[in-house]
């Protein structure tokens, strides 16, 4: 595994065995002119389907400047990091997302009297690709980092993180208890017993450590007060996988700051405490005393506390309202920023702030915290604008919205796929036997050896449906939005590989997943005029299917709105631009053949699978878990055997 070592003059190698084609040749070449020429910002229209990764990858690999994908949801960021991690194999392609697979944050509801501490359940995993992803920009530039609007919270000052961060060369005169005053420092754990990220140990004279960006244990060997050797060791096998010369180790957390800012900031928080609390009533300002005084407590002696990230203002000596550090801010001036399915994107990125400053209105009001707390927060948007307006942006959309179209100096349209397959044919059916004419319809494709997505509008129809496909023994899921996020990514390269053939869903089976084996997408409800059905909505689920060159998409509903009537406008006007490129070119559409990668983890989860269902997985799952043991794979012996206990509980409660 390749180690920081502030190596910057690292160049983007794009790897891919085919070349631009179709639309993607001119689109490639006008949006690297525009970013040489400063026309910023740009937005790429492309369809579905036709490539616009790879005509940014080789967009990056032109202009050769460290880039952000921004994606609207965790998903769509996995699909973009797998992308572009094959794109750029040689090179760091980095995830940020949320590190939470479940988050209640902290509130307080007047009303009832009724305060919620913050709970949240980590994916230690995650957090560790956080922090490897700061830790390659720090280190780098050759760095792509794919994120979700997490990217535009509150993250610590990256001139601590740079700073609290220190080389160890062999050779160099620092003794052992050297190294562990810094690394306790940057939050670095002992821990004898337990090796994890953000941990260490000490033996003799060695000290094996985790950076909390990785898996593998550096250890470093003394001879004295002097490095004698730095080894990189699998943490499974204890295997030497190699000796280094030296190594540059970042904090363990994003949140890290120096000791002398620490008792500066304490002083600072006492200060705060001592003003507020007179403004408040009796009950208020004891909750706020008491809360306070034992964070400053944890502080003083551990440096750290549970929330520190509340009192962020004084920690990177910001003033009131002034806007906190961000991921963006550990990027280096002149990076490309790519807002991928920016229609969607943008609006989630300008909903942020607002949500986040009732909350913490209320906190501050009843004493459950500082006024400093209001500004641990995210970006508001005209600060996120800030960045756009700085550097080069590409807006990438097949329906761009009117931010986009108002503000983009230049717009690129990309129609034309490589593979010569056009947008699917649309067919309208009245919901009057809609159930039937689905069955019917699913039992022709699954023939074909095929797969379906059925979209609909709310989560309790979505999951009768499920039921109802399961009862005629159609093997059939439900895209939950609380499945977990890795498992969303495994859920769907399931469905490919044939699993299961039918994936019922709401809004999470528009924007960015590459189903090429997909044949047909049915839309229930789709005259319902809103948010779900409207006709850049419509034109998104219709591009799903424009993946196979035998794919279908059938609309239920009972009369033509004014979305459907401008989808089915628009996707004509395409297939008609298509149709004559491939007849001018002699081009026979094909569907794309795209490798199904192999499992990377299990889904724990139930609650996508009909209950009738459950009943034949049970014994799928108690021959997968034999096999599995007699492999001597114990942990997914136990992962599915804990997962079949909880299938059985549910089965017993019907």
């Amino acid at each position: 595994m390749e180690k920081y070592k502030f190596e910057l003059g690292e160049q983007f190698k794009l790897k891919a065995g085919f070349k631009p084609a179709g639309d993607q040749i001119k689109a490639i070449s006008e949006l690297v002119d525009g970013i040489k020429r400063g026309v910023n910002p740009q937005t790429l229209m492309g369809v579905t389907g036709s490539g616009k990764t790879f005509t940014i990858a080789n967009v990056i690999q032109q202009v050769q400047k460290p880039t952000l994908v921004l994606a609207h949801n965790k998903t769509l960021a996995a699909q973009l990091f797998n992308e572009f991690k094959a794109f750029f194999p040689e090179n760091r392609v980095e995830y940020f997302v949320s590190f939470y697979d479940y988050y209640q944050p902290e509130s307080y509801i007047p009303a009832s009297d009724q305060y919620i501490e913050k709970d949240s359940q980590i994916n230690e995993y995650i957090e560790r690709m956080r922090l490897s992803a700061t830790a390659s920009l720090m280190s780098r530039q050759d760095v792509i980092i794919i994120a979700s609007v997490s990217c535009i919270y509150g993250l610590g000052n990256p001139d601590n993180f740079t700073g609290l961060g220190f080389e160890i060369e062999v050779g160099q005169k620092v003794s052992r208890k050297e190294i562990q005053l810094k690394l306790i420092e940057a939050q670095y754990a002992r821990n004898d017993i337990e090796l994890l990220s953000g941990r260490y140990r000490v033996k003799g004279d060695t000290i094996d450590l985790v950076p909390g960006y990785d898996r593998d244990i550096i250890r470093i060997e003394f001879f004295g007060d002097n490095v004698e050797k730095i080894f990189l060791i699998d943490k499974a096998s204890g295997e030497k996988l190699d000796e280094l010369k030296h190594y540059f180790l970042f904090p363990a957390r994003h949140f890290v700051v120096p000791e002398e800012k620490t008792k500066k900031t304490i002083e600072l928080i006492r200060a705060e405490l001592a003003t507020r609390l007179p403004e408040l009533g009796m009950i208020e300002a004891h909750r706020l005393k008491q809360r306070t005084n034992y964070d400053l407590e944890l502080l003083e002696n551990l440096g750290f506390c549970k929330g520190i990230e509340n009192y962020s203002r004084h920690f990177d000596g910001r003033s009131e309202g002034d806007k906190p550090f961000c991921l963006l801010d550990y990027f280096k001036n002149n990076f490309l920023i790519v807002v991928d399915e920016s229609h969607q994107t943008l609006p989630q990125f300008n909903g942020m702030y607002k949500g986040d400053r009732k909350r913490k209105e209320t906190l501050v009001e009843y004493g459950f915290r500082l006024p400093s707390a209001r500004d641990n927060r995210p970006l508001k948007f005209n600060e996120f604008e800030k960045y756009l307006d700085k550097e080069d942006v590409i807006f990438v959309s097949a329906t761009p919205d009117k931010y986009e179209r108002e503000n983009s100096k230049k717009i690129v349209e990309q129609i034309i796929r490589p593979t010569g397959l056009i947008d699917p044919v649309i067919e309208i059916h009245g919901t009057q036997g809609q159930m039937q004419h689905t069955l019917d319809e699913i039992d022709r494709i699954i023939k074909r050896g095929e797969r379906v997505l059925v979209t609909t509008l709310t989560k309790k129809l979505a999951e009768e449906v499920s039921d109802f496909f399961a009862s005629k023994k159609i093997k059939s899921r439900y895209l939950h939005s609380e499945i977990k996020t890795l498992e969303r990514t495994e859920l769907l390269r399931q469905l490919r590989e044939g699993k299961f053939d039918v994936l019922v869903g709401i809004n999470l089976l528009r924007e960015g997943i590459d189903l090429p084996e997909v044949g047909l997408i049915a839309i229930f409800d789709a005259d319902k005029e809103g948010f779900l059905r409207d006709q850049k909505s419509l034109i998104q689920i219709i591009g799903r299917a424009a993946r196979n060159s035998a794919s279908r998409v059938i609309l239920y509903a009972d009369r033509e709105t004014k979305s459907m009537k401008g989808a089915i406008e628009e996707t004509e006007r395409r297939r008609k631009i298509q149709m004559e490129y491939n007849k001018k070119h002699n081009i026979t559409p094909k569907t794309i053949i795209k490798p199904i990668e192999a499992a990377k983890v299990l889904i724990t989860d139930t609650k996508h699978i009909p209950m009738s269902e459950k009943k034949r997985l049970v014994p799928q799952l108690e021959v997968e878990m034999k096999e599995a043991a007699d492999k001597l794979n114990f942990e997914l012996a136990i992962a599915l055997r804990d997962k079949i206990a909880k299938l059985k509980q549910e089965l017993s409660k019907k």
